[in-house]
C-alpha cells in the first residue's frame, strides 16, 4: 500500500496549477537518467479525442503481442488510471516506490502534472514496457510529456480551449499542437481546417516530417451496420469495429489504424487479426459512457464547445429518449456559456451541480447562462452525489439522464452511482 506520507506528497503539489514549460521536468528527468529515451513512444495530442485514441492505439499494440505503457489524463476516480500497462494500472505499492524514487530528485519546483509524467515515464522504464502511449495533457509544444522524440506524433483534431494559454485564433493554437511534430518524424491528423492544415503543412516542410491527413491520405468508407473500412497509406482493412459510441470516433479509430499501419515500419508489426481484436475490445470510460438503462445514465467528460457538439450530435443520432434531462458543471476556464447554449436546446430539464475542485463554476455563476437558453425546469444541487439522486427521482424509465461539463464531474459521478449500486 501506498504510505501516508507519499500521498499526502502528491496531494499536495497542486493540480490546479498549469505550467506551460519543459525546463523543470527536463532537468527532473535528467536526474533520473532520462527514462523516456529507453522505449519508443507514440505521442498523441489535439483538442479533443486524443485519450480515446490513446486507448485504442495501446489495445491494439497490446493484442499484437507488445508490453505497452499507457499514460492518460485527468482520472476520473483513481489517480493509477492514468498510467498502465496493458491495460492494468500500476497498484498502490508501485506508485509509493515510483513517488519515493521520484521525490528523491526533485530540486525544483515541479507541478501535480510534471510530477506524474516523470512518475509514469519511470514507471515504464522499470517494468521494461517496449513502447509507451503518451497522452499530451494541454496544447503540445510546452507540455510536459512533448520531452520524447515519439515514432509517431498524432493530431486528433484542432478546435478553440484554453484560450489563455494556448491563443484564441486557430492558427496560434494549431502552432502550440503542431510543436509535437518533431525533426524528420511523421504527423497524422483529422485537422479540417484550412488554416489548420496549412500550419501543420508548414510545420512539417520546416522539419522534413511527412504529414498524412484523414481525408486526403487515409480514407473510410462507413457501412450501415456501424462498422467502418479503411484504405490508408499502404494499409486498406475492411468491417472495422469501433466499440466507442458516437459517429466522431470513427474518425479517432481511423487515426489509430494510421498509427498502428505506421508504427509497423517501426519495428511494431501487428497483424490484422489484432488490430480487429484490440480495436473491437477497447475500454475507454467516461466518454457517452452509459452506466444504466431505465432511465439510461450517460456520461460524457466534454468540456469545450467541440466537444459538447460532438456530444450534441450524438444524442440526436445514436440515442433515443421521451425527455432528457441534463446535468451539468463545469470549470472555469472553460467556455460553458457556450457549452451551455449547445445543450440547453436539446434539454428538458436542467440541473446545475459543482464538481469538487478549485476550478469549478460556482452553479450561482451558471444559473443565468442557463436560464438565458432555457426559462424554466432548471435548478441547482451544488453537490454532484445529491444532483445524481435528484435526476434519478425526476426521471422516467424512457428518459435520458446526461452528466456532462467535465471529466471531474463525471469521475464524482460514476463513484457517487457505484456507491449507490452497492
Amino acid at each position: 500500500m501506498a504510505s501516508q506520507g507519499n500521498l499526502e506528497y502528491l496531494s499536495g503539489l497542486s493540480s490546479t496549477v498549469i505550467r506551460l514549460g519543459l525546463g523543470p521536468i527536463s532537468l527532473l528527468l535528467e536526474r533520473l537518467n532520462n527514462p523516456q529515451q529507453k522505449y519508443e513512444t507514440i505521442l498523441i495530442g489535439g483538442t479533443n479525442g486524443k485519450g480515446s485514441i490513446a486507448a485504442m492505439t495501446a489495445s491494439i499494440l497490446s493484442q499484437g503481442g507488445f508490453k505497452v505503457g499507457l499514460y492518460t489524463s485527468p482520472h476520473l476516480i483513481d489517480v493509477g488510471e492514468r498510467i498502465r500497462i496493458n491495460g492494468r494500472m500500476i497498484t498502490p505499492t508501485e506508485m509509493d516506490e515510483r513517488i519515493g524514487e521520484v521525490r528523491k530528485q526533485i530540486r525544483e519546483e515541479v507541478t501535480y502534472f510534471e510530477f506524474l509524467t516523470a512518475l509514469a515515464f519511470l514507471h515504464f522504464y522499470r517494468k521494461n514496457v517496449d513502447i509507451a502511449v503518451l497522452e499530451v495533457g494541454m496544447g503540445g509544444r510546452l507540455d510536459a510529456t512533448n520531452v520524447v522524440t515519439p515514432g509517431i506524433s498524432v493530431i486528433s483534431n484542432i478546435s478553440f480551449d484554453h484560450g489563455e494559454y494556448l491563443g484564441n485564433r486557430l492558427k496560434d493554437i494549431a502552432r502550440e499542437k503542431a510543436g509535437i511534430i518533431k525533426d524528420g518524424g511523421l504527423c497524422i491528423s483529422a485537422a479540417k481546417q484550412k488554416s489548420v492544415v496549412g500550419v501543420l503543412e508548414e510545420t512539417c516542410r520546416e522539419r522534413r516530417a511527412k504529414l498524412y491527413l484523414l481525408g486526403r491520405d487515409i480514407k473510410v468508407i462507413r457501412h450501415r451496420d456501424g462498422a467502418f473500412s479503411y484504405r490508408g497509406i499502404v494499409k486498406t482493412y475492411h468491417n472495422l469495429v469501433c466499440p466507442l459510441v458516437g459517429s466522431h470516433q470513427i474518425e479517432n479509430a481511423a487515426l489509430t489504424a494510421g498509427t498502428i499501419e505506421s508504427m509497423a515500419a517501426k519495428g511494431f508489426h501487428v497483424d490484422e487479426s489484432a488490430l480487429y481484436r484490440g480495436m473491437k475490445d477497447t475500454i475507454w470510460e467516461g466518454r457517452l459512457e452509459i452506466l444504466q438503462q431505465a432511465p439510461m445514465l450517460l456520461v460524457d467528460g466534454a468540456h469545450n464547445p467541440a466537444g459538447v457538439s460532438v456530444l450534441c450530435r450524438a444524442l440526436k443520432e445514436s440515442f433515443h429518449y421521451k425527455k432528457l434531462i441534463l446535468l451539468f458543471g463545469a470549470l472555469s476556464d472553460k467556455d460553458y456559456r457556450t457549452m451551455l447554449n449547445k445543450l440547453a436546446f436539446l434539454a428538458d430539464r436542467i440541473i446545475i451541480t459543482r464538481p469538487n475542485t478549485d476550478r469549478a463554476v460556482p452553479p450561482q455563476e451558471l444559473l443565468p447562462s442557463a436560464k438565458r437558453y432555457k426559462k424554466n425546469h432548471i435548478e441547482i444541487v451544488e453537490k454532484p452525489s445529491l444532483a445524481l439522486q435528484r435526476a434519478l427521482l425526476t426521471a422516467d424509465g424512457e428518459d435520458l439522464i446526461c452528466v456532462t461539463g467535465s471529466l471531474y464531474l463525471v469521475g464524482e459521478i460514476k463513484q457517487a452511482f457505484a456507491g449507490i449500486l452497492r
